[in-house]
């Protein structure tokens, strides 16, 4: 007879890599562990700043600039154990996983040479290397397109021919909003939907009191 878990599937977190012109996906890169914190942060844009307009104290430039702090682990412990079935750990431990995370903050050999066979050719002018669209996947609630702007790889353990076994990568994402993208770029519109769901999910949150607050004079 077979058996089955009651468990619940467990989602994984991790970022979606989007081609920046067809916007079709590139890559999927699943984290092998959720991690245990996200730290997040909202800076809000508001137009007034420290000045002392009083007709701007109440306005808004535009969406808070959100970032994301996390830290992913990875670990080939369980790769080694069934080495028949895992070649490429037993040969280059986490190189290609940690190597696929770099290329978040990289332009390709390809694109560079590419840049500079237009150099050579006598372009006046080159546009820098265009990245993919990368999108921050944290459940079905929070998917919104980001920009890294901190990498740390923190390298624990090695095997004995020093690839890296077990490894921390630090990762700071800045959200890309509607103020940073076109409103009709692709970026945008995952962005608008990802307010659009925070504001759905305000709404279903209970409104306190006055009684509650102690106060009724508004």
């Amino acid at each position: 007879m077979t058996g089955f878990s009651r468990s619940p599937q467990i989602l994984k977190a991790g970022l979606v890599l989007l081609d920046p012109v067809l916007f079709t996906v590139r890559r999927l890169i699943v984290l092998q562990y959720n991690p245990d914190q996200l730290t997040r942060t909202l800076q809000p844009l508001s137009a007034g700043g420290d000045s002392a307009d009083r007709t701007e104290a109440l306005r808004l430039k535009g969406p808070a600039v959100e970032t994301f702090k996390l830290d992913a682990e990875l670990d080939a412990t369980d790769q080694l154990e069934f080495a028949k079935d895992n070649p490429a750990a037993v040969e280059v431990g986490l190189f290609p996983q940690l190597s696929l995370l770099e290329s978040l903050v990289s332009p390709t050999s390809d694109d560079i040479a590419a840049a500079d066979e237009l150099l050579r050719r006598g372009a006046v002018e080159i546009a820098p290397m265009e990245a993919p669209l990368t999108l921050f996947v944290w459940s079905a609630q929070r998917v919104v397109p980001v920009r890294v702007t901190e990498f740390t790889v923190t390298e624990e353990a090695f095997d004995t021919t020093l690839n890296p076994i077990h490894a921390k990568v630090s990762l700071s994402l800045r959200a890309l909003s509607s103020n940073d993208l076109p409103i009709d770029h692709r970026g945008a519109e995952f962005f608008l939907a990802y307010l659009r769901t925070k504001e759905s999910l305000a709404r279903r949150a209970a409104d306190g009191t006055r009684t509650q607050l102690g106060a009724q004079g508004f």
